[in-house]
């Protein structure tokens, strides 16, 4: 069945999960894996265990996660080849077969609901019967998520039957649960239970500062006896914590690789966009250009080169340019197929026409480059909203270090303007990166990742300082040597920030909750119910 077709836009399918009555015994988790047949390590549906306080001063509850299905899912417009996608009824669904598994989509929600396996795992090490039997093959190498059992859904509406009261077409978690807490329905219905319960009882959504709007709602509080409770905000040590579930974890799919290439790719774009700039205005000679065309060329295919290291599915690469009306790792492609006969052209035929058409070809793959790391929304440290002009500066920075690297090998005087760009741009990102750490705790970077960015301060505070002035000392008394090491600074603090920030503080959102049950011992005990049996017995039988 085609699930496009099987979609009825009349419906906004979602759940509410009764946060007092979840008991953490992990059967929705368990049923999730039956139904869905996941690998070992591959949870689509968890249970987190939340403890906080110390004795007596001690809560403990449990929260039902995966993906939310947001009404505005980050993970969508940020896939190239359109494997994830958003259906008429609010469902977020994957087409494994067009997925190429880079990974965008999992660091781009904010919900730690995406996994990534890349190779075929079993739980006893060789393949039993039945795990030869439901293997899933199309999902090796790709991104995985829930899907709320969206083929029971589809079923249900094939049969004329109803998700979240028929048993046989319900996600599997909402079905097992012991304690009746998940409950699955459609939101555009009024009558339906979830849109009843959601209108009677008090609830909150998970991470609700980001705008996503999840269709996972939460109830805090028990009707007619107790309360919810505003959350507590985590202590320093709480944050600092590896072992809290609430707090991101450090993200596993994009590494080194990654880094490579936003390096890479910004020092390339950012040489041919100076140079080319510079030599169509006058200001440097041609025979700079000329160079900085294969080198800025051969250092972003580098880049590209380790992007295409990281793709689950290479033989699906070309997936990638599916997207181009809302990922900008498509765009960055389609940029990518203008920008390399420009920079033929301005080797082998330099033009002032040529030269200009390759500095905005350049600037715009500097700028795609930019918007990509923003766009991974879950992520703190990426989409903080300096980013993108931390991305753009730091890459003209870098470029110029590298343009002055070149002058010096073809023996050339170095140009005033050469400098002037240099050191502005320099400046120019040294002032931003002290920006983006003093706005890192207003921007909700956590703890753990402030942590990382405050210990490389000193150290790339220094080295541009220094960079600074051995390139005003190059300047003023024509020193190669000290405008080499200028520019071997400019281009090493670009490479430290990025490597630190896409490998070492790119820790997950984690979850950040409103309200919270009033549950536990000492001064976070519940309030004494109210006097009469009735109301606490209806409260239990809701």
């Amino acid at each position: 069945m085609n699930i496009l077709e099987s979609a009825n836009p009349a419906k906004r399918y979602g759940m509410v999960v009764d946060v007092n009555r979840c008991v953490g015994c992990q059967t929705c988790t368990i049923a999730c894996k039956h139904a869905n047949d996941t690998m070992p390590g591959v949870q689509w549906r968890s249970v987190i265990d939340i403890e906080q306080g110390s004795y007596p001063d001690v809560e403990r509850f449990f929260l039902v996660t995966g993906c939310q299905h947001c009404a505005e899912p980050p993970c969508v417009p940020v896939c190239p080849s359109g494997a994830t996608y958003q259906r008429d009824d609010g469902l977020v669904a994957m087409d494994y077969d067009l997925c190429i598994g880079c990974g965008y989509c999992a660091v781009a929600c904010p919900y730690d609901a995406r996994t990534l396996a890349h190779e075929m795992k079993f739980y006893y090490g060789e393949a039993t019967v039945q795990e030869r039997h439901v293997a899933h093959k199309e999902r090796v190498g790709v991104a995985q998520k829930c899907t709320f059992c969206i083929d029971r859904v589809d079923e249900a509406h094939a049969r004329g039957l109803t998700p979240g009261v028929d048993l046989d077409v319900t996600p599997a978690c909402a079905g097992s649960c012991i304690a009746q807490a998940i409950k699955f329905g459609d939101f555009a219905d009024p009558k339906s239970e979830v849109s009843q319960l959601v209108a009677e009882r008090d609830n909150f959504q998970v991470n609700d500062f980001l705008k996503t709007d999840p269709q996972i709602k939460y109830l805090y509080e028990v009707p007619d006896s107790i309360p919810g409770a505003a959350a507590i905000a985590p202590t320093d040590d709480e944050q600092r914590d590896p072992n809290n579930p609430l707090i991101g974890k450090l993200q596993p799919f994009w590494d080194y690789r990654a880094a490579m290439n936003f390096t890479m790719g910004g020092t390339g774009s950012g040489l041919l966009t100076v140079a080319a700039l510079l030599a169509a205005a006058g200001f440097v000679p041609q025979d700079m250009v000329i160079a900085a065309a294969p080198v800025g060329g051969i250092v972003i295919a580098i880049g590209l080169f380790f992007v295409f290291l990281e793709i689950g599915r290479k033989l699906r690469a070309l997936n990638v340019m599916l997207r181009p009306n809302t990922s900008w790792m498509t765009r960055e492609v389609y940029v990518v197929i203008v920008l390399y006969p420009l920079l033929a052209l301005v080797w082998w035929q330099p033009s002032t026409g040529a030269m200009f058409a390759m500095a905005i070809a350049a600037a715009s793959f500097l700028y795609c480059q930019a918007r990509i790391i923003h766009a991974a929304r879950g992520i703190p440290a990426w989409r903080a909203p300096l980013i993108p002009a931390l991305i753009c500066v730091s890459g003209l920075s870098e470029g110029s270090g590298l343009a002055l690297l070149i002058s010096g090998f073809l023996g050339l005087s170095i140009p005033p303007a050469l400098v002037a760009v240099a050191a502005v741009t320099s400046v120019g990102i040294l002032v931003l990166w002290l920006l983006y750490l003093a706005t890192a705790q207003r921007e909700r970077l956590g703890l753990l990742t402030r942590d990382v960015l405050k210990a490389i301060t000193p150290v790339y505070t220094g080295v541009m300082l220094l960079s600074l002035v051995a390139l005003g000392y190059g300047f003023a008394t024509a020193s190669a040597i000290a405008m080499a090491l200028a520019a071997a600074g400019f281009v090493a603090c670009g490479v430290l920030w990025k490597f630190t920030v896409i490998t070492r503080a790119s820790h997950q959102q984690g979850f950040v909750l409103p309200h919270m049950p009033q549950r536990g011992a000492g001064n976070r005990a519940a309030p004494h119910r109210p006097q009469g049996l009735p109301a606490y017995r209806n409260a239990n039988a809701a």
